[in-house]
């Protein structure tokens, strides 16, 4: 079963308050695309996923890793990776991967998806300090993380961001692959490899 998005209002107030849905659209200038491979390559890969969705989880321990192998490393395939917020638990866990910014975000998603099923577990202040425990982990001052954690603007602006991409896709749930502006569902690492040689050989 897939995970499904709300979108809208409502998922901005569900996220970060209900305040915050009567306010003027934060701004999203600042958020920074992660990505991996080079930005020229003949075929562009979106991932629309959530920290929080066990579907992503399995596409990141394995496809991913082969895909990263294959075709990313080998400057072939341009790799952006974009947020999707079900909860606010996929929200703190992006606020704490984007902590380090461009360099270590790829290793700190890797670590959230590798423990997926520990840290989502508990009372929120429990789901918090696990968080916190992987960015230590991951090499990040905890003041960082603190700061991180605690950065409304950022967060606000991150829902917003996440709300005009699945918008401009159609996205609806997780993962989601945008191959060349043409939008796929999961898919077996074989049929994804297919896609990409034909993207290749056009």
């Amino acid at each position: 079963m897939k995970h499904m998005i709300a979108t809208g209002a409502l998922a901005l107030a569900m996220l970060t308050g209900p305040a915050v849905a009567q306010e003027a659209a934060p701004d999203t200038s600042q958020i920074v695309e992660m990505t991996m491979g080079p930005e020229d390559a003949k075929v562009t890969i979106i991932e629309y996923a959530s920290f929080t969705c066990p579907h992503c989880a399995n596409f990141h321990k394995g496809p991913l890793k082969q895909l990263k192998a294959d075709y990313i490393d080998t400057d072939k395939v341009h790799f952006v990776y974009r947020d999707v917020y079900f909860d606010r638990f996929g929200l703190w866990a992006s606020m704490v991967a984007r902590c380090g910014g461009g360099e270590k975000f790829f290793g700190i998603s890797d670590m959230l998806y590798e423990q997926q099923r520990e840290w989502t577990q508990g009372e929120p202040a429990a789901i918090a300090d696990n968080l916190r425990r992987i960015g230590k982990v991951a090499g990040l001052e905890p003041d960082a993380v603190e700061a991180c954690l605690n950065d409304t603007d950022t967060a606000k602006a991150l829902v917003a961001w996440y709300q005009e991409n699945a918008e401009t896709h159609g996205v609806e749930s997780t993962p989601t692959l945008v191959i060349n502006e043409q939008k796929y569902s999961n898919m077996a690492y074989d049929d994804l490899k297919a896609i990409i040689e034909e993207k290749l050989a056009e």
